[in-house]
């Protein structure tokens, strides 16, 4: 199979930015990872994103929102490849994921939707390279929920890593979602398993105006409280069988309000680490391993609660040779690389379609009409 250079983009429901990485691979077992970078949207995206976060149809905000997180991810493939030294000739795809601001799974006969702000487009036309964008509509269109995705790229960082199955990949983002490699000629198995990181931040920003518990410093001068614990586990959520997803606010966490600073921030790491490790138990055959990505693994305090609470060893993804900061925007440039070449990217293990869907949206740059010729 071909082996293309892609730049994979992924922004995650903390919406805090934009990470950007290269990728050369053929969208099956061959991977070799490039540079990569993260840049932070500014203060006034940040605040126009969590405005957006109510909004249900397009609107002036949704529209000013979508023009802004474009430039954002425009701006960091454009600082990638000048500091890589490449060329729109060396680049064959770019993987744009969008900025999440609402997503729905299908429940009990209501159809899902999902919604990522970013013109495909309009980065193509700036950029002069094909864009693959908007990943989760073909998946949902065939009846499945839209996410995760990352796992059909965890199953190939696994094999190059020399991995031995079962092996799980547990990415704590805004959202936690894990991937379980049962055979490295099989499926993944993956889905969301509950709250990630966004509660805690959601608290922290709006107690102390910070954007995140640093080190974990709040949570561990707390002490959890058992019962705003055990309310926020009682939700059908856990106890249903996978696949499944859900939306960064699908939990309602007012428990918690009534507790300290420290020990809300301590409870909800609680809350984290206890949907993890009920999502594992849905799972036939568990990981004798598992790999934390994602900004949760900064964490010591997740990490040391990830490590009581599952039956098996649990490390940074670095220790399969990966960077966990920029492995979501790696998977969505081995996505588009997978769409050019017509491989699927979800499977009825990862998001319940009923059959592997190939995804994306595909977009070659537009040339500028030529000049009007003149009269007279």
């Amino acid at each position: 199979m071909t082996i293309r250079r892609a730049i994979g983009l992924m922004s995650g429901t903390s919406m805090d930015g934009v990470d950007a990485a290269i990728l050369e691979t053929d969208g099956a077992g061959r991977l070799t990872r490039g540079r990569s970078a993260s840049a932070a949207y500014d203060a006034a995206l940040r605040e126009t994103l969590a405005r957006c976060l109510s909004a249900r149809a397009p609107d002036a905000l949704t529209a000013e929102a979508e023009t802004g997180v474009t430039q954002a991810h425009i701006a960091a493939v454009e600082a990638l490849m000048a500091e890589a030294g490449l060329t729109v000739a060396d680049v064959d795809v770019v993987g744009f994921h969008g900025q999440t601001i609402f997503h729905q799974p299908p429940e009990g006969g209501r159809s899902g939707w999902t919604w990522q702000l970013g013109d495909g487009q309009a980065m193509a036309d700036r950029l002069g390279l094909p864009v693959v964008f908007d990943f989760r509509a073909a998946d949902m269109a065939a009846g499945g929920h839209g996410a995760p995705f990352a796992p059909v790229y965890h199953r190939a960082l696994a094999a190059a890593g020399g991995a031995e199955p079962p092996i799980g990949f547990l990415n704590v983002g805004g959202v936690s979602n894990l991937t379980v490699v049962e055979a490295l000629d099989a499926a993944p198995i993956g889905f969301d398993t509950g709250p990630g990181n966004a509660p805690i931040d959601d608290l922290v920003a709006r107690r102390l105006g910070a954007r995140m518990d640093a080190n974990g410093r709040l949570a561990a001068a707390g002490r959890v409280d058992d019962a705003a614990l055990a309310a926020m586990l009682d939700h059908p959520y856990f106890a249903a069988p996978y696949p499944k997803s859900l939306d960064r606010n699908a939990f309602d966490t007012t428990p918690v309000e009534r507790l300290s600073t420290e020990d809300a921030a301590a409870t909800l790491v609680a809350f984290l680490v206890e949907a993890v490790a009920r999502g594992a138990a849905l799972v036939t055959r568990p990981p004798a391993r598992w790999f934390v990505t994602g900004g949760g693994r900064r964490n010591p305090e997740i990490m040391r609660a990830l490590r009581q609470r599952l039956a098996a060893p649990v490390e940074p993804v670095e220790a399969l040779g990966a960077d966990g900061d920029v492995l979501e925007a790696e998977a969505f440039a081995y996505m588009a690389v997978r769409r050019l070449a017509g491989l699927p990217i979800s499977f009825p293990e990862t998001t319940g379609v009923a059959a592997p869907t190939v995804g994306g949206r595909l977009v070659h740059p537009r040339r500028a009409d030529p000049p009007a010729a003149a009269v007279g």
